[in-house]
């Protein structure tokens, strides 16, 4: 292993070869015996150093090398000469004298020593200690274990990783040397190298487990500051050795409920599930109680859901006590919030026991009703909910017997199922039970979340309701919307007042008088005056509708409301809207801009003899209707500065608005001004746009495009310019296009002269 003390052990060895080599190299009759025995336990020292950082290997290589460093260390050489043998005795006692010098020099070293000192310390104390050379008697008399352990918090990195590896030497040896470093001192000092580099915090992190068979290690470590976090960080880790002692010393430690929930909130959740799913009564209420007050992010909660929390949870909320039954609901409230354990929550049948409990009128259970509607309203995020059906009946049912917060839930969660997009049998049975005047009298409620549900679901509901929404909403609660839009501070509100409104049929000339007569323009004009310097999802949803409630106020069939709307300024704003909404909102827009437009040149007409007395400016000529034209007495497209928005739609990549925007340049293709509007419609680009709705529009879109471009290419300056780009395109749709297209495509290449009148080929 590549680590700094196996680093450290090889450079000495590759010094003391190097002086070994060159010893024998100028070996020599003088050379004495000493010199080659020391020679010989320096790399014996060497191998000893190198025997303690290296845990991974073999045990056989191990053995090999500890072998060999014995037999270097314990090294004697015949004596070759007269002199050496009697300088023997004299050696042998000096060397024993240096031996029991060194044991003291090396203690004082270790305790006093600066980094140098220390570091050359530390190797002789670990060869002492392979060696056996002294024994335990010795250790417990000097303290060793508590010197080291002061001297780790001190000591630097490479120093402290040495003592971390002579530490975990010690503690296998016997339980002794164990119980003198378990004291919480001694225990932070080494929770401290946890947070340090990796092969630190892997030595630091297995001594810490040798440790923990001592039931007081076990019962103290949990408590020093940062120890479970720095361990969790640990078993999460890229090194495969500290996460496999971290996950043990953590497993260790989970026997303790506060280490536990120590783990849990670091984000360690599988000894909590494990206390949830075999612990005692106490700890599993100690364990749900504590999920249900955490601050858990999406993370957290997929974890505690993958873990297994959810099973147990809910059969302590089926079949606990009521204590069992508060901390279990908490809980499930909290995991709720997130989609994938929404489902498990489905498929665990808790359904059917939430909505028993809402039912419930026993006092006691009373107090859960509010997570249990909290629960409900997460849960009926997810279509699958669907499965039963008498779920959103039900939940209505319950509406006017609950207090306000369950309220508000229960209309969360009628909102969610009505808004999946199969839910469509679910709202037809609620409105045939009369979920709509059921709803209702919450217009009217002080509680503004309360109110928004209520016009939300409303809105929910109505969208795809026939003709009778008027008659179903009445004079009374229509007026009741249109002030909660005036005197609502609060956005989302509105948006939900302006939608329901927006749900409104066209044809429905008495809600519109309705609406007229409760000021709603002048209210949206203001509104707008005032919302379109930001852009949210709700501003959004907030300009559609505004979008839709101007169609009801544009229609063809009444000149008088479109003079109106037209006076209140709707068609400056409509133009905008074209620019700054969503598809559906342009789409909106350019309705009512056609609306409108179909009429502004009868209107022109009719005003002509009003003019003669004063001539108008030479600005408000138009040169499509020929007149002098004015947006707010004729609509007309081009003084209004429509066409460019409206062809810029039909450039752009969304296709939903296409349809709404032909119908309103359409309106300047009329039989008595074609020519001129197909010039303007030209002018502003509208060609290419028409082509290529023509190559990616949908089947309406491209029929529409394809009559306008039949009466444009009847004009030759436009076959000139514009032919040869279509020409392609419609020759490719003759062949692969809908059969009810052909048609007008062989009009449109008869002008281009590429196909005779009376070809029979469509």
């Amino acid at each position: 292993m590549d680590t700094i003390l196996t680093r450290q052990a090889v450079e000495s060895l590759e010094t003391e070869l190097k002086r070994a080599f060159t010893l024998i190299k100028n070996s020599n009759s003088i050379t004495s015996v000493k010199q080659i025995e020391e020679q010989t336990q320096g790399l014996g020292r060497c191998l000893g150093l190198l025997l303690l950082g290296i845990r991974e290997v073999s045990t056989e290589i191990r053995e090999e090398i500890g072998a060999l460093h014995i037999e270097m260390m314990n090294v004697k050489f015949e004596v070759g000469s007269e002199k050496d043998l009697e300088g023997k005795e004299e050696d042998e006692k000096e060397k024993i004298e240096r031996i029991i010098f060194d044991f003291d020099d090396v203690v004082l070293q270790i305790k006093y020593g600066n980094d140098e000192e220390l570091k050359f310390a530390l190797l002789g104390l670990s060869t002492i200690i392979q060696n056996k050379m002294i024994g335990e008697e010795w250790i417990n008399e000097v303290e060793m274990v508590p010197i080291l352990v002061k001297r780790l918090g001190s000591a630097k990195q490479n120093n402290r990783l040495t003592i971390l590896l002579i530490l975990r030497s010690l503690a296998s040896e016997n339980d002794e040397n164990k119980e003198k470093m378990v004291d919480v001192g001694s225990l932070s000092i080494l929770v401290k190298s946890l947070a340090r580099n990796v092969e630190e915090s892997r030595e630091a992190v297995g001594l810490l487990l040798a440790l923990s068979d001592i039931l007081a290690v076990r019962r103290r470590i949990g408590r020093i500051k940062g120890c479970i976090i720095m361990l969790v960080a640990l078993l999460n880790g890229d090194d495969p050795l500290a996460s496999h002692d971290a996950g043990k010393l953590l497993n260790a430690l989970s026997s303790n409920t506060q280490d536990v929930l120590h783990m849990a909130e670091a984000g360690y959740f599988k000894p909590l599930v494990q206390h949830l799913m075999e612990g005692s009564d106490m700890s599993k209420i100690l364990m749900a109680t504590a999920i249900s007050r955490m601050v858990l992010t999406d993370q957290s909660r997929a974890s505690l859901g993958e873990e297994g929390s959810i099973e147990p949870l809910v059969k302590m909320f089926s079949s606990g006590k009521l204590e069992a039954k508060v901390s279990a609901l908490g809980a499930l409230q909290n995991l709720s919030i997130l989609t994938e354990n929404v489902q498990r929550l489905v498929s665990s049948g808790i359904v059917a026991t939430l909505l028993k409990l809402l039912f419930s009128v026993t006092s006691v259970l009373m107090t859960l009703r509010e997570p249990a509607s909290a629960i409900l309203a997460s849960i009926a995020q997810s279509e699958s909910i669907l499965v039963n059906h008498y779920v959103a009946q039900q939940m209505l049912s319950l509406l006017n017997l609950s207090q306000p917060t369950v309220q508000c839930h229960l209309l969360r969660a009628l909102n969610s199922i009505v808004s999946h997009p199969s839910a469509s049998r679910v709202r037809a049975k609620m409105k045939e039970n009369g979920a709509i005047q059921l709803l209702l009298p919450f217009l009217t409620e002080n509680n503004t979340e309360i109110r928004m549900g209520a016009l939300n679901l409303l809105y929910n509901l109505t969208k795809d309701l026939p003709g009778e929404l008027t008659e179903q909403l009445g004079e009374t609660y229509l007026k009741i919307i249109v002030d909660i839009i005036s005197t609502s501070t609060c956005e989302s509100e509105k948006a939900a007042a302006f939608g329901l409104l927006s749900n409104l049929p066209v044809t429905d000339k008495k809600a519109t008088d309705i609406l007229k007569k409760a000021h709603i323009l002048p209210i949206i004009i203001s509104f707008l005056d005032s919302s379109t310097k930001t852009s949210t999802p709700m501003k959004k949803w907030l300009l559609e509708s505004v979008a839709g409630i101007l169609i009801l106020f544009t229609v063809p069939s009444d000149k008088k409301l479109q003079q109106l709307s037209a006076e209140q300024g709707i068609i400056p704003w409509l133009v905008k809207l074209l620019s700054i909404g969503s598809p559906i909102a342009k789409s909106r827009a350019a309705t009512s801009l056609a609306q409108l437009s179909q009429n502004s040149l009868s209107l022109i007409k009719s005003r002509t003899s009003k003019w003669s007395c004063v001539p108008p400016s030479a600005s408000e000529y138009c040169v499509v209707h020929e007149r002098y034209c004015m947006i707010k007495t004729s609509f007309c497209l081009v003084k209004a500065g429509a066409i460019s928005p409206l062809v810029r739609i039909l450039e752009g990549k969304e296709r939903d608005a296409d349809e709404a925007v032909l119908g309103a340049l359409a309106t300047l293709m009329q039989d008595e001004i074609w020519v001129k509007g197909s010039n303007a419609i030209a002018k502003a680009s509208g060609i290419e746009a028409l082509v290529r709705v023509v190559e990616v529009g949908t089947l309406k879109a491209q029929h529409k495009a394809l009559l306008m471009l039949e009466r444009i290419f009847r004009v030759e300056a436009h076959r000139v310019q514009y032919g040869e780009l279509a020409r392609v395109i419609l020759i490719d749709l003759a062949q692969k296009g809908a059969p009810t297209l052909k048609s007008t495509i062989a009009k449109i290449l008869v002008h281009l002269e590429l196909l005779q009148m009376q070809s029979s080929y469509f």
